[in-house]
Order: C-alpha cells, then sequence, then structure tokens
C-alpha cells in the first residue's frame, strides 16, 4: 500500500444492544470515518460512549444481543459482513493487531512471555522448528522494546509498562496492516505513557501501518494523532486534524472544548451535568443539556456539516461560519 492510501473505510456503522423488555440500546449510531497508511486516528472521549464497543464491532467480538448494520471495509472485506471463521481466520492478527485495553489481563498466567510470542509466531506466520520460533519471539520482543532478558518471566512478574510492550510485541507478529489500540495508557504513568505512545507513533512511521487509538487521555491523543474522532452518546460529533484541533484554533464543536477546558493544564472547567443514557437519547442534540450555546434549533439532531455535527458550533478565527 501506498502512504496516504485508506486502509479501513467505515460508514454509517451502528450497534444496537437488544436489552430484555424490548429496550434497545444505541451504544454507536452512524459512525463515519477512515483510515489511512502512516495515519493515526485517535477516537476520544468520556467512558461509556461507545468507543470500545466500535472497536468489538470491527473484530466481530460483540456479544450475541448486539445488531450491527452498516459497513466496515477492511480491503476487500466488510469486516460486518464476515463470518466468525473468516474474523478468526484472516483478520484478527493477521490484518488487524490488537492492543487490548488491560494487556496483563489478555496473557495467560501460567505461561511465560516467551511462550504466548513463539505460540502467535506459529499461528500467524507458520514458522515451524523450536530455534526458528525462538529466534522469530526475540525479533518480535525487541520490535516492541520488551527486554530479551525478560522473557522467560510470568505476566505477574512484569510492570504495566513491560505488559503493554508484551502485548504490543504480539499484536506486531502478523504485520497486519491495522493495528487498534483500546485504552493503551490506562493503569500507566506519565512517563511510561510517552514512551508508549511515541512506540505507537513510531511503529505507524516506519512500518507502513494505520494505527486506530481509542482513548480518553487527551494528553496522548495529541501526541499521537494525525487526527482527532470524537464521540458522545454514541456518534462521532467532530473530526479534526490534529494539529488543528489541540492548536490555537480548537476544537469546534462545544462538546470537544469542554473536553479540553477539563484538563488540569487548560482551565480546568468541567463540563455541567452528565452524559445521557444511552437506552434513552433525546431527539435532538445528546449534548443539549449540558452546553452553554444551546438554542430551540438544538431540539432537532445536529447533521455532520464540515466535519463537525452541531447546530451553533464553533468558527475558527480568520474563517467564514
Amino acid at each position: 500500500m501506498t502512504e496516504g492510501s485508506v486502509v479501513l473505510s467505515v460508514r454509517g456503522l451502528s450497534v444496537r444492544f437488544l436489552m430484555p423488555g424490548r429496550r434497545t440500546v444505541a451504544a454507536v449510531t452512524d459512525a463515519h470515518f477512515d483510515v489511512a497508511v502512516g495515519e493515526c486516528l485517535t477516537l476520544i472521549g468520556e467512558s461509556g460512549c461507545g468507543k470500545s464497543v466500535l472497536a468489538s464491532a470491527l473484530l466481530g467480538l460483540l456479544p450475541g444481543n448486539a445488531q450491527t448494520t452498516g459497513e466496515a471495509r477492511l480491503g476487500d472485506l466488510d469486516l460486518l459482513a464476515v463470518d466468525e471463521r473468516t474474523l478468526a481466520g484472516t483478520v484478527r492478527g493477521r490484518r488487524i493487531g490488537l492492543i487490548p485495553q488491560s494487556p496483563a489481563a489478555h496473557l495467560t498466567a501460567v505461561r511465560t512471555i516467551r511462550s504466548h510470542l513463539e505460540e502467535t509466531v506459529a499461528a500467524l506466520t507458520g514458522t515451524r522448528g523450536r530455534a526458528a520460533l525462538r529466534s522469530a519471539a526475540e525479533e518480535a520482543a525487541e520490535r516492541a522494546a520488551f527486554p530479551g532478558d525478560h522473557l522467560d518471566r510470568y505476566p505477574y512478574e512484569l510492570s504495566g509498562g513491560l505488559a503493554q510492550r508484551a502485548a504490543t510485541a504480539l499484536a506486531l507478529i502478523g504485520d497486519a496492516p491495522l493495528l487498534l489500540a483500546d485504552e493503551p495508557t490506562t493503569g500507566l504513568d506519565r512517563d511510561l505513557v510517552d514512551h508508549t505512545v511515541d512506540a505507537l507513533r513510531h511503529h505507524v512511521d516506519t512500518s507502513g501501518r494505520a494505527l486506530l487509538v481509542i482513548t480518553h487521555d487527551l494528553s496522548a491523543a495529541a501526541r499521537i494523532a494525525d487526527r482527532v474522532a470524537v464521540m458522545y452518546a454514541g456518534r462521532i460529533v467532530e473530526l479534526a486534524e490534529a494539529t488543528a484541533f489541540f492548536g490555537s484554533q480548537g476544537p469546534r464543536h462545544p462538546y470537544s472544548r469542554g473536553l479540553l477546558q477539563a484538563l488540569p493544564d487548560r482551565a480546568f472547567i468541567p463540563i455541567p451535568g452528565m452524559p445521557p443514557e444511552l437506552g434513552a437519547l433525546p431527539e435532538g442534540c445528546a449534548f443539549a443539556t449540558r452546553c452553554g450555546r444551546t438554542t430551540d434549533a438544538c431540539a432537532a439532531l445536529p447533521r455532520m456539516m464540515n466535519a463537525v455535527a452541531c447546530h451553533h458550533p464553533y468558527v475558527p478565527e480568520g474563517t467564514r461560519a
């Protein structure tokens, strides 16, 4: 693939959960975005806004009560239309490398990191033979800056940062064109956060991969992202270039501005109120009850116009509304 060509194209992705009593929870609604070779798209928003549900939909890991509609094209595959055999055999690991949230919880406690790596190498590359597997496992660890003298340790013997590197090493083995990192900095101290996002950024810049990062850590997003997608109450409400979003121009959606103002190193102005329940969303703008720019127009659902879904978006200086 050439730099800038689209790896993942999502159009109209929606996820509904059928609950007891015929109640429906709209976890993700009408998501549209692309991720290209050499690019990091970071999906940000408060916990519970639908970010991880979206990731699970792409990987086919939703529970049985989920209903998914729309399209998510990864090359020649529509991830929402293929069966479990295809997802398990040709997508997970081979075409999408997953760096999971809380990586230590996804590692088997009674097996060493070397054992995890060797098994994954054998499954994804077909490598056989003890010496070849050992060499490939050590190479995978080196790519993720996982120390070789820790390969024979068990997951419970690793720090949070080393568990994160082990998970990254596993995700890189299949040379998947898309890396999906779900909250990759959770539980890490600031130095390890910076190291983790810098390492992921390096992999994207040097390997021709695309990267989709799901996070509520805005500082990490500012450090790694090329573009930012902001999610609120199951909808993507803004898409922006990271330099504009985190720079002097700032976000255009009032919710996005509120997120940045709530950071400790900014004005630290908290957003009033609470997000609506995904099972009882209003007909109009879901942010209207928390927004200082609300008018009667906000009783209608805003459409995505010029990459922002808002009736009263902020207008960057020097541009026209």
